[in-house]
């Protein structure tokens, strides 16, 4: 299939090198998990195996990638602001596969993702979709061309649990290879035969990679086994060369003072006393050998640490919303009528329910009433980020209020804690990956103690690694949350209460 063969790719930006000799073999059956932090080069790597163009103005590459003629099939992360702007008809027949499906099969195309038969014939704009259609008219695509190798940035993101399910099951079947980005645990738990574990140590100064055959589960139980024992180790013979260099001290120590109290009258001692501190001294450079020989300590590239002040406590008996809505519209079309949601106190209430379904714009809705509250201090934070970045703001600037120097400081501290290089602390917001921007305005509703958050897909750009302190964290978090979440993890680890979106209002979820 394809091979490839001592890959380092650097950043042009910061000249940062994000993979270093890197070589995989992608064979049938294979269902590789692409994982790492934001920013560690993942989403570079898919581009490159696809199309090297896709990198060509940010990145350079020196190794092999040998395709032997395979076809990729490439599903971004994101759409263009250009693909966005097509009618969905547009977007399929931009594809040559388009006309090379006979009607049959694109209608069983659809059929698989859910779409009614004529759904790649309508004039609506792509950009107006719900994010788990658009990425399902990707996927569409990517079927109609019939590729050897599939290529996923983070499929899971945005998906119903119908749908992600319907996913799960398509990768678990397909016979060709499936190199796979997300962010989604329990996805990576059903999916993954390999893994590959990319990293950014020593204060994101030295990348490394790690190709594992074997489950998520099985990968991340025998890290932590392996760390742990390595840890233990380098302690152990930590403890033991302190010791040696203690008793080394004090044979030194005593031989040093014998030769200054030694008698010059006394030539024969002196002699003997020259040959003992050339032993000790060749000790010495012995114990410093070892030294250099004793198992490192890990250097791992640890997850994010955030948390909200503990100061944030919503009373219990307190009325946050009380919200009715006879329709919820969506421009002209009717999403759902009577809908009635009422939050008391610090319930954390998460809203699922199917792709168009609208708890998007359910959410838009009740953000605009809290924020007419003067007693309650809410933030939002949006499933598409750009709504509240400014891109040419650095990450400083967009957190910063007063601008002075010990807030600058503090600022330059919490970025720190989100794993921030010094020179991403000055990119412009628009050259940070979704997860970076996503690690932005979780700092900024941090900073500003919030007492309401209202999270769209929160935990949709965050790593593997880093999703259970995402989760841990807005689980601890004293505030209310009224979220809108297909994470099965963060369903079930974090929110008290869950409500499906149906056309008939919200539903009460066991």
């Amino acid at each position: 299939m394809i091979q490839v063969k001592n890959l380092t790719i650097t950043h042009r930006r910061d000249l940062r090198t994000i993979l270093n000799d890197f070589s995989l073999v992608l064979r049938e059956g294979d269902k590789v998990a692409l994982i790492g932090e934001e920013g560690n080069g993942k989403s570079t790597l898919l581009k490159l195996i696809h199309d090297p163009a896709l990198v060509e103005d940010y990145a350079e590459y020196t190794g092999e990638i040998i395709r032997n003629g395979v076809r990729t099939g490439y599903l971004a992360q994101e759409l263009s602001g250009e693909q966005k702007k097509m009618s969905v008809y547009q977007f399929c027949a931009g594809r040559e596969a388009f006309y090379e499906r006979t009607p049959g099969e694109l209608k069983r195309i659809a059929g698989r993702l859910g779409f009614p038969a004529d759904f790649f014939y309508l004039e609506r704009p792509v950009g107006t979709l719900s994010g788990g259609e658009k990425v399902r008219l990707q996927i569409a695509g990517i079927l109609m061309e019939q590729p050897d190798v599939f290529l996923f940035d983070e499929p899971s993101n945005d998906i119903d649990l119908r749908t992600l399910e319907w996913l799960e099951q398509f990768i678990s079947d397909a016979s060709v290879p499936v190199v796979c980005i997300s962010h989604d645990e329990t996805f990576l738990e059903h999916v993954a035969n390999r893994i590959v574990h990319l990293e950014q140590i020593k204060r994101k100064t030295e990348c490394r990679h790690t190709v594992a055959a074997a489950g998520y589960l099985e990968y991340v139980g025998n890290r932590e086994q392996s760390l742990r024992r390595q840890e233990q180790n380098a302690r152990k013979e930590r403890s033991e060369y302190e010791k040696q260099q203690e008793r080394f001290r004090r044979i030194q120590q005593k031989v040093e003072h014998d030769q200054n109290s030694i008698s010059r009258q006394d030539p024969h001692g002196g002699q003997l006393l020259k040959k003992k501190m050339h032993a000790v001294r060749s000790m010495g450079r012995r114990f410093e050998r070892a030294a250099e020989q004793m198992t490192e300590l890990p250097d791992t590239e640890d997850a994010i640490f955030i948390r909200f002040g503990e100061k944030i406590v919503m009373p219990n008996g307190r009325r946050v919303l009380d919200f009715c809505l006879e329709e919820l519209k969506a421009g002209e079309q009717i999403l759902a009528r009577d809908i009635r949601l009422t939050v008391t106190g610090p319930e954390r209430v998460c809203i699922t329910g199917r792709n168009g379904a609208g708890k998007t714009t359910l959410l838009r809705e009740i953000v605009k009433e809290l924020s007419l509250r003067t007693d309650l201090r809410p933030f939002y934070m949006p499933q598409n980020y750009d709504e509240l970045l400014t891109m040419e703001q650095t990450p400083v600037q967009f957190l910063a209020e007063s601008g002075d120097r010990d807030e600058i400081s503090r600022i330059r501290t919490y970025l720190g804690s989100m794993k921030f290089t010094a020179d991403e602390m000055s990119h412009p917001a628009g050259a940070l990956s979704g997860g970076q921007k996503a690690k932005l305005l979780l700092l900024k509703m941090s900073m500003r103690g919030c007492d309401v958050l209202l999270l769209d897909e929160p935990t949709r750009n965050f790593s593997p690694l880093s999703g259970p302190v995402i989760r841990r964290m807005i689980a601890g978090y004293g505030g209310t949350v009224i979220s809108v979440s297909h994470d099965r993890k963060f369903l079930e680890e974090v929110c008290t209460t869950v409500y499906e979106l149906t056309g008939q209002g919200l539903k009460k979820q066991g």
